[in-house]
């Protein structure tokens, strides 16, 4: 093969990785001009820890195997801050389609599919920074962290992983119901089934039989036990890290797959 045959090999996933990255950058960039929004955003999950956590780690009404319960409950608030900050950024999608951006997207050359994952590393960039905040918490709250440089870069993959699987999700969902009202009632009502019904407060095990089958096919589920896992000082997650990354790296292409095709219905 020669060695202009290679560099036109190269050339296609370099330019759709720039594109992805374009993308991307071009909504962190608004987070710098109204960073409010992340300030906001974290207090929900000082209330869980703080407030929730402290309540129910008194009582030891959750069996957790013998981890102090805001230890237990740490990991599953950061998987339910990803969970918030991305199953909402559908709206994004139809204010832009407002402005008349996504027509401009469309008429671009730009795979759909490139659209869909910029905007799903987007939502990561945005999770990430209720990551530090979330660890900020525990560090004050004196739970034992897993500070090694793998159970970090573990951590970063997983909520992108998270961020952009609910992302994309919340994304097909804009496409098909169009109007923001719509997208708000669906989004609150799909949040709190996902949360209940994953082991982030606690463990699949004392669920009843049916629910335990629903957190079985919940993501959300998945990405809560890779946290576990590499948070926790000795890891204390149910399940095993191939195949919680093996669910959401599955999830999430299968969902651009599908989010890729529908994006364009977004501007009939």
């Amino acid at each position: 093969m020669s060695i202009q045959e290679k560099s036109g090999i190269l050339a296609a996933p370099l330019s759709y990785l720039q594109k992805v990255i374009a993308l991307t950058g071009m909504d962190v960039r608004k987070l710098r001009h109204d960073p409010t929004e992340l300030l906001t955003r974290a207090i929900q999950p000082a209330l869980w820890l703080i407030v929730f956590g402290k309540v129910f780690a008194g009582t030891h009404a959750i069996p957790t195997g013998g981890v102090d319960y805001i230890a237990f409950l740490a990991p599953g608030i950061l998987a339910q801050s990803v969970l918030f900050i991305a199953i909402f950024n559908g709206i994004s999608v139809i204010w832009e389609r407002d402005l008349g951006i996504v027509h401009k997207f469309l008429v671009s050359p730009t795979p759909r599919t490139a659209l869909v994952l910029g905007k799903a590393l987007s939502s990561g960039m945005r999770a990430l920074t209720q990551a530090i905040i979330i660890y900020a918490l525990v560090l004050l709250l004196g739970v034992e962290v897993n500070w090694s440089l793998p159970a970090l870069a573990g951590v970063v993959i997983l909520v992108l992983l998270g961020a952009g699987l609910f992302s994309t999700f919340s994304l097909i969902v804009a496409c098909i119901v169009k109007t923001r009202e719509r997208f708000m009632g669906i989004g609150q009502v799909l949040t709190m089934p996902l949360f209940f019904a994953s082991s982030a407060i606690y463990p699949t095990s004392i669920m009843p039989v049916w629910l335990q089958w629903v957190a079985r096919f919940n993501p959300l589920t998945y990405e809560v036990d890779g946290l576990r896992n590499l948070m926790l000082a000795g890891g204390q997650g149910g399940g095993s890290l191939p195949v919680d990354f093996t669910v959401l790296i599955s999830t999430l292409a299968l969902l651009v797959i599908i989010g890729g095709r529908m994006y364009p219905r977004l501007a009939v």
